[in-house]
């Protein structure tokens, strides 16, 4: 009998002493590593999402179906899309096995307690498909830089380039509003002929970003902080994007 009680001593203190059992979960999210490269024209929904499938298989998880998150405008007799409904019901995992969010009302912040907890969309957990932080604000800073030029930063992987395309509101939904929000639902290039502030104008071509670091003008959102200065490849520079946008698997 003292033996046995002698070996449970020892079992609970074995447990006691070891490290939690743990898993690593395979990446669901991530944010580009690299734009389509034709400003706020991304092919519609469709090469948005044919984007996500494309960097997702070359890190090999082209398994998994990926959708691109971004909402979409009533035009034309089409309805709105909100970018929350596109992608699946979580929970979601950054390339590291890090959760993101565990469900849609939790990445938004559906509920005051929700929104008080905060999901986990920071600098250092929204990593791209290959496990990268997106440079922000501050970082990697050389002399005579310059980058609000796409000459320049298309050359200079370090620079800042911490906005991302959402088109939404901070709920994941749609805008509700004549005014453009998403460089015509994704197929527009085009610029203003007078760029003036950012954001969304009568006749602007604009798209809303949020910010991978949570850095930025605006409030800082990490889905939607503010608009651009116009839909081109140069434009989205203006503003310190490249046309990155986020992808979470579906399944």
């Amino acid at each position: 009998m003292k033996l046995l009680f002698q070996i449970f001593i020892l079992f609970i203190s074995f447990a006691a002493n070891t490290a939690p059992f743990s898993i690593d979960y395979p990446m669901s999210f991530f944010v580009t590593s690299k734009p389509i490269g034709d400003g706020g024209n991304l092919g519609g929904l469709a090469g948005a999402d044919a984007h996500c499938q494309l960097l997702a298989t070359e890190v090999g998880y082209g398994h998994k179906t990926w959708a691109a998150y971004l909402s979409t405008q009533y035009r034309y007799g089409m309805p709105a899309i909100n970018a929350r409904d596109r992608i699946g019901e979580g929970p979601w995992f950054n390339f590291n096995g890090e959760m993101i969010a565990r469900n849609l009302a939790h990445l938004h912040g559906d509920t005051l307690e929700l929104a008080r907890l905060g999901n986990n969309m920071t600098k250092q957990s929204v990593l791209t498909e290959k496990g990268q932080i997106v440079p922000g604000l501050n970082d990697f800073q050389e002399n005579g830089h310059n980058d609000l030029d796409w000459d320049y930063v298309k050359n200079t992987p370090n620079s800042n380039r911490h906005e991302v395309l959402t088109g939404s509101q901070p709920d994941g939904t749609a805008y509700m509003s004549e005014l453009d929000y998403t460089c015509n639902n994704w197929t527009s290039n085009k610029d203003p002929e007078d760029y003036g502030p950012m954001g969304a104008a009568e006749n602007k071509p604009n798209v809303q970003i949020g910010f991978t670091d949570r850095n930025g003008g605006g409030n800082g959102s990490w889905n939607s902080s503010h608009g651009t200065r116009g839909c081109s490849q140069h434009s989205l520079v203006r503003t310190h994007g490249i046309g990155m946008f986020y992808c979470f698997a579906i399944n």
